[in-house]
């Protein structure tokens, strides 16, 4: 009979992880913005939260049709100062590096074509659309996260009412205490002042 593998010559469970995982193997204090900026064959809307990588799941055909619907509004009336783009990184510190799903950014932040993040000191404004996987990020991780980064505005926005139409939190800075303040609840129609002005009908999402 052939010899017996002993528990000692048994590879550990962690290095069967580093040798068989096509995902890169974190440090042990986690990943850094300059490490996560440098992973190679990340997949697509990767975010870096807390030094670890989160990586997005396929999305309902809401989040899509949300998103287009509220880019296509604050494109419609932004200020030629401003610039308003679609899941980028922004740089919160030294280990997050969240991708919202929209954002409002200041001109003098939209450096080139080739960058591929913005500095949270630029942005305006964080849009989150919630899908069943960003539950608990999107409502409870980010926000005091872009808060305490300084974005002065946030919206979150979730799938509800019979009609499965997007309803919009939004909140701005209190700039004291790094917190959000709510500034209203939008179901059909969302009529804001600031950032800028913005009107947007929350019910033409059934006819994308």
């Amino acid at each position: 009979m052939g010899g017996t593998m002993t528990a000692e010559a048994l590879p550990k469970a962690s290095q069967l992880r580093r040798e068989t995982s096509k995902w890169p193997v974190p440090p042990e204090d986690g990943y850094t913005v300059d490490d996560f900026f440098t992973l190679d064959d990340l997949p697509p809307h990767t975010e870096l939260i807390d030094g670890s990588l989160v990586f997005a799941s396929p999305q309902r055909n809401f989040h899509t049709l949300a998103m287009y619907l509220l880019e296509q509004g604050l494109r419609a009336h932004v200020p030629a100062d401003l610039r308003v783009r679609r899941e980028m990184a922004i740089v919160l510190g030294k280990r997050n590096a969240p991708e919202p799903d929209l954002v409002v950014v200041r001109q003098e932040g939209a450096v080139n074509q080739r960058q591929t993040r913005y500095d949270a000191a630029d942005v305006l404004l964080a849009v989150e659309v919630v899908s069943p996987d960003s539950e608990d990020r999107d409502r409870d991780t980010k926000p005091p996260k872009y808060a305490g980064a300084g974005i002065e505005h946030f919206w979150l926005v979730e799938m509800a009412d019979e009609n499965d139409r997007p309803v919009v939190w939004t909140y701005t800075l209190d700039p004291i205490n790094k917190t959000y303040v709510s500034t209203g609840v939008h179901h059909d129609r969302l009529k804001l002042s600031a950032p800028y002005d913005i009107d947007i009908d929350l019910t033409a999402i059934d006819q994308l």
